[in-house]
């Protein structure tokens, strides 16, 4: 792909429970972060494109009205979007559109969630069909739990092996995160801690499973003639995927996931990816349980399907490994939902332009970002390079 779009400047809160600032003020904490890293201002600014949970999470109907003051946004095109934990994805993918299209230079994408303030397991528990699958769909976690025993079940593992290359993946995302300034939930821990953690829904125990968290995230979009006045490296983007599927949620095949395959060829076919542990420097995958990151191992192609325990196994993507997942953490230690997938588009972008601070992987020139949502139905990718 021709460099068309670029991030040129990122920005963060510290994330966590987040009782002294409201929400505009939170969002505005990583605006004018992203602003200050980039010397612009709002006025340099054409168009704004921002995305939470759905209202019931915070408690309020059309945040966006809301959080205007907190983002600078007057007089200005915004637009909200809300695809659940692939939000930030879908923000940043639409910010890129409007840059790619030619109709803005600048855009702005913002991605953020005040949890404490709702109920983000009361949202989740109704989003599926109030008679086939609430009564069986107690939050986030029964889900993924499920996915987790079919994913078990389809490649004839062994639950205990599976269980230990999962509670590598924790110790791996706890200890990075304590090099990353912004994470929510940082911790030395042993594989002995996270297997002997309490069950919260087998087989998922405590240091398995993602934190409810406040924080926003903002990134800068640019055009080519911009981004080249901006950021003496910026990071272009050089693919993008996104994918739905629309079956009944009891029918798909959540391991071998369509959606995932299909939006990771769309962007490693734009980015020219062939061989993803040869072709990418580091991945941001959205792992909000450790379970789920050894799907992603198969499903990105960085091994055979039901192999993922041998990466993890083998340090494949540790930070000293052939593909470093989740240098910051990942949202498995931070997870305002809305901002999580932007924040992977920020991490990846900031490994490119060599801004990661003490998680920095050396020599980053392309990375990956990657978030999922909806009722375990959209995937989206992005990928980032020099």
């Amino acid at each position: 792909m021709e460099k068309t779009v670029a991030v040129v400047g990122t920005g963060q809160t510290n994330h966590g429970k987040r009782f002294d600032v409201s929400w505009p003020e939170l969002v505005h904490e990583a605006v004018e972060r992203a602003l200050d890293e980039t010397n612009l201002t709002m006025q340099d600014v054409d168009a704004i494109v921002c995305g939470s949970m759905p209202g019931m999470l915070e408690g309020t109907s059309d945040p966006h009205f809301w959080l205007t003051d907190g983002i600078g946004a007057y007089g200005k095109p915004v637009m909200r979007i809300a695809t659940c934990g692939s939000t930030g994805m879908s923000v940043a993918l639409t910010a890129f559109y409007h840059v790619a299209s030619g109709l803005f230079d600048t855009v702005l994408a913002v991605g953020t969630e005040k949890q404490y303030e709702g109920s983000s397991q009361g949202v989740i528990s109704q989003m599926g069909d109030p008679h086939l699958i609430r009564p069986f769909f107690p939050g986030a976690v029964a889900g993924f739990a499920t996915q987790c025993v079919n994913y078990v079940s389809k490649y004839g593992l062994k639950m205990e092996n599976v269980a230990e290359a999962a509670a590598m993946i924790s110790v791996k995302c706890h200890s990075d995160a304590l090099d990353n300034p912004y994470a929510h939930i940082k911790a030395k821990l042993t594989v002995d801690d996270v297997l002997k953690s309490r069950v919260i829904c087998y087989p998922m125990r405590l240091w398995d499973c993602s934190p409810t968290s406040d924080g926003a995230c903002a990134v800068v979009f640019a055009s080519t003639k911009v981004a080249k006045e901006i950021a003496e490296e910026p990071a272009w983007v050089k693919g993008v995927g996104y994918a739905g599927d629309e079956q009944f949620y009891g029918d798909k095949d959540m391991v071998d996931w369509t959606a995932c395959k299909t939006a990771v060829k769309r962007a490693y076919d734009m980015a020219g990816v062939m061989n993803p542990l040869k072709d990418l420097d580091v991945a941001e995958l959205y792992n909000p349980f450790t379970y789920q990151e050894l799907l992603w191992y198969e499903l990105f192609g960085f091994c055979e399907k039901g192999r993922g325990i041998d990466v993890a196994r083998n340090g494949v993507t540790t930070r000293r490994g052939d593909l470093p997942c989740d240098p910051s953490g990942g949202n498995l230690c931070t997870h305002p939902i809305g901002a999580t997938g932007l924040i992977r588009v920020a991490e990846a972008a900031n490994q490119v332009m060599g801004r990661a601070g003490n998680h920095q992987i050396p020599d980053a020139e392309t990375a990956l970002a990657h978030a999922m949502g909806g009722l375990m139905q959209f995937n989206g990718v992005m990928i980032l390079g020099r």
